[in-house]
């Protein structure tokens, strides 16, 4: 089993900056994609930033130039630097990963609150 652990959430003001990491844990064997998707109140979980284990990333339209994924194959850690926060940016972030484990997947971290408010 694998497990997913986010963290790096919290209230900023527009125009801040905020990290997530996201760590996985568990019997794995490799990770071939880790995937940042957020979800507003109301809406459906959309994918923000995705990044495979070349390093290749790929970016939703409206993040593109603000936010930049990263990874630590070593660590099995993505993170996702956001930086000109906006309000509109307001959401539950969820980290996703796609593991070859024992258990093979897609496995879920329990989402992690940002609030972009002044």
């Amino acid at each position: 089993q694998v497990q997913l652990a986010e963290s790096g959430g919290g209230l900023v003001q527009p125009g801040g900056s905020l990290r997530l990491s996201c760590a996985a844990s568990g019997i794995i064997v490799r990770i071939n994609a880790m995937g940042w998707y957020r979800q507003a109140p109301g809406t459906q979980r959309e994918l923000v930033a995705a990044i495979v284990v070349g390093g290749g990333t790929s970016y939703a339209d409206s993040v593109k130039g603000r936010f930049t994924i990263s990874r630590d194959n070593a660590k099995n850690t993505v993170y996702l630097q956001m930086n000109s926060l906006k309000p509109e940016d307001t959401a539950v972030y969820y980290c996703n990963a796609d593991v070859l484990s024992s258990v093979p997947g897609a496995y879920w971290g329990q989402g992690t609150q940002v609030t972009v408010s002044s």
